[in-house]
């Protein structure tokens, strides 16, 4: 059984737990249940109590699990808070360590016995932690493992099958953590063959059988969740019917249909930002996934299209308020959560893949806000000034293939609207074939003027650095590894919003870009960073970015800057912080031993900055969608920190205002169960009321307060330049002559 102490780091137990044994722990999160009497524990074979914010002798924060430890008889392992709980159990103190450690890897000296069997004398391992064991310990205790600076990393009971680890085996970046685990099966195996032997009390509940081997144990009943979506506040889509729409069924589960996807090709690459103003020049609904930066392992795609196909939707939804639904029959509502229904309409329609190299043939393309955290499983503090999502169901696009240099044209339809979606595919092949070939943006060098960003900031800068000393403090008493804080800056203009787009996209070309107007809402997006792609094979891949450096006004200067990147200490803590966050979310819903880091912490530059960019990748399980796997991953651990639940609610308590759709995701939701996400970074936002632009970073105990302030204010700047650039051109200049070629 595994404890999770509502961390964030808990599945990346659950995983390396479930491989190691062959078989899934149960989890139980630690305030289900309120006494031992609750639990079966005969059912288990041992105890594992996971890392978490706090403290051991916060009930808020260990809740079930300081009775675990102090009267379950099991064999019992505490990481990092769980060690922290055996030592305060013991008689023992847990107090401020000497040094917080948050990401960072040091030397684990050790005794060589029990856990630490077989493991070389002189390790590497992870620590997460601001607390830590006061010395001496109690007698019932004993020191397995120090660090370098003193701090015990490791315990033994000496009486009980029970012992700790400070630091966390689990991380990415931590060596032999298979070994530690596999030592704790090999000490829960000895201990029951002992009890076996003797036959004395194991527990509060008397077990009735011997343990097995990894591979031989009986199924059990689930205690909490291993990864699916009940946990996540989901409702199964196959259990729901679905309002009016293609594969529609009345009442019942949906009756899945089965649509056709017509598709062209022209044999060559046009421009996509001619696409959007040819094709759809006057649509109020509007998407371009942008790929603006294309290089090789990036994305290679464009996609553009509007609502006015015949099975096009628009869906709109607040938290709380159910959904309306528009489309050519008029306007419906639907009272599920947004993701609710996306997933009932997504698992009610099934199409064949035509031969094309991209996973996007038709579906919803959107966002969600920062605020649809409380669908998904977290509080929200403030209220978005715009909807929380909104979705387009897109049955014809335009898709870019930018490296093979192709042009693809897509349309989805059903019996009823073939004939239309034929004389769709032949007008707009018209239009396209009279389009410019594709080519990189030109680069537009903006005016840098940061101050024009400073005045315009909602708290400013006093208040800014004010949160920060704010979540220092939070940081010493161990209540979270990391905070990523943001402000927003306001822009009292009525600017296109397309020419602002279409100035960013040149200003700052990015791979995951977008441009989406819903109506009067605007938004302009040049986002570097990969949420989530999920392939047709139902692999999923995210890139988070952590770590921003300038660049340098000269070539020997941008690759000093570069590699001082990818060097410092402090910014490959926060890096190895998100990813082992995001590994852990993405070990809820993938298959045992499929979570992996094919690259850590690589330097990826961009046309104003260079990043520290990594990619985690995972295989989802086979009863888990794509809206399951969103709601355990959102929102992207990079916009959060960690552990997350707990730095999001700090993060209420120090902004003013709701972040709405900057930090949230914008993308596709594709049939076959397909999509691709980004993460809603350098953005620009327009509605009635003007434009609006988010940024932040992460802060960590060695933060400096000047520098954060300063990173977030380069952040907004890359999107607020083009708000402003854009604004001060005459009105006929963005098309006559700023961008002439495009048309």
């Amino acid at each position: 059984m595994l404890i999770d102490n509502y961390d964030s780091f808990t599945y990346n137990l659950f995983q390396l737990i479930g491989t190691v044994n062959g078989a899934e722990p149960t989890v139980l999160r630690n305030d289900e249940v309120d006494t031992l009497a609750e639990l079966d524990l005969d059912r288990f074979d041992n105890i594992v109590v996971s890392p978490g914010p706090g403290r051991p002798d916060v009930p808020r924060d260990f809740g079930i699990s300081q009775a675990l430890i102090d009267r379950a008889k099991l064999p019992l392992l505490g990481v990092c808070l769980g060690h922290q709980g055996i030592v305060l159990a013991a008689g023992g103190r847990v107090i401020p360590a000497p040094a917080p450690r948050h990401g960072y890897p040091d030397r684990i000296s050790h005794d060589g016995r029990d856990l630490f069997a077989g493991v070389p004398a002189d390790f590497l391992a992870v620590r997460y932690h601001s607390l830590c064991a006061a010395q001496p310990l109690p007698d019932a205790l004993a020191i397995t493992a120090t660090a370098p600076d003193g701090v015990v990393m490791g315990v033994r009971h000496r009486h009980r099958p029970q012992w700790g680890v400070q630091f966390h085996p689990e991380s990415v970046s931590s060596e032999f953590g298979a070994a530690l685990l596999g030592n704790f099966a090999r000490l829960t195996r000895e201990w029951w063959a002992h009890r076996a032997v003797t036959g004395r009390a194991s527990g509060v509940h008397e077990p009735s059988r011997d343990i097995s081997r990894p591979g031989e144990r009986p199924a059990r009943r689930q205690l909490g969740w291993t990864g699916v979506a009940s946990s996540m506040g989901a409702t199964s889509a196959a259990a729901d019917p679905v309002s009016s729409g293609p594969g529609t069924a009345e009442a019942g589960a949906p009756r899945p249909t089965t649509l056709t996807v017509l598709h062209e090709v022209i044999d060559r690459a046009v421009e996509t930002e001619s696409v959007v103003l040819r094709v759809y020049p006057d649509s109020p609904t509007v998407f371009w996934l942008d790929s603006a930066h294309v290089e090789p392992g990036l994305d290679r795609f464009s996609f553009a299209g509007d609502a006015s196909g015949p099975l096009a939707e628009v869906v709109r939804y607040r938290v709380g308020a159910g959904c309306v639904i528009e489309n050519r029959a008029g306007t419906r509502t639907d009272p599920r959560p947004v993701l609710d229904y996306l997933s009932a309409r997504l698992s009610a329609l099934n199409i064949r893949f035509p031969d094309v190299p991209f996973d996007f043939v038709g579906g919803y393309v959107g966002y969600l806000g920062y605020e649809m955290k409380a669908d998904c499983g977290a509080r929200t503090g403030h209220r978005s000034p715009y909807p929380d999502a909104q979705w387009l169901f897109a049955d014809r696009l335009v898709v870019v293939d930018h490296v093979a240099g192709r042009t693809h044209l897509i349309a989805v339809t059903d019996a009823d609207s073939a004939a239309e979606n034929h004389r769709w595919l032949a007008d707009t092949r018209a239009i396209v074939a009279s389009l410019p070939d594709r080519r990189n943006p030109e680069p537009l060098t903006l005016p840098a003027d940061e101050e024009a960003v400073v005045s315009r900031l909602t708290r400013g800068r006093d208040r800014y650095l004010a949160d920060i000393a704010a979540i220092d403090a939070e940081l010493r008493a161990g209540e979270t590894y990391e905070v990523n804080l943001t402000d927003s800056a306001t822009i009292d203009s009525d600017a296109p919003g397309l020419e602002v787009y279409r100035m960013l996209r040149r200003s700052n070309p990015a791979p995951y870009a977008a441009y989406l107007r819903f109506g009067e809402l605007h938004i302009a997006c040049s986002s570097p960073e990969r949420f989530l792609k999920i392939d047709r094979t139902r692999t999923v891949e995210t890139k988070p970015i952590k770590g921003t450096a300038p660049r340098g006004a000269t070539p020997e200067a941008d690759e000093n800057l570069c590699r001082a990147l990818e060097l410092d200490p402090k910014t490959r803590a926060e890096n190895l912080m998100i990813v082992d966050l995001l590994r852990n979310d993405l070990g809820r819903v993938c298959e045992l031993g499929s979570v992996h880091v094919p690259e850590l912490m690589v330097a990826e530059t961009y046309t104003t900055m260079h990043q520290l960019v990594s990619t985690v990748r995972g295989r989802l399980r086979p009863e888990v969608d794509v809206l399951d796997c969103l709601r355990a991953c959102f929102p992207g651990g990079s916009m959060t920190g960690a552990p997350k639940l707990r730095t999001m609610e700090i993060i209420d308590g120090l902004e003013t205002e709701a972040r709405g759709i900057y930090s949230g995701t914008i993308g596709f939701l594709g049939l076959g169960g397909t999509a691709d996400l980004n993460i809603v970074i350098r953005t620009a936002v327009r509605d009635e009321r003007g434009w609006r632009v988010g940024a932040g970073g992460a802060v960590v105990l060695d933060s400096d307060a000047d520098a954060e302030f300063h990173e977030m204010v380069l952040k907004a700047a890359a999107a607020a330049r083009a708000v402003i650039a854009t604004a001060e051109l005459p009105r006929s200049a963005g098309r006559a002559g700023l961008f002439p070629a495009s048309t």
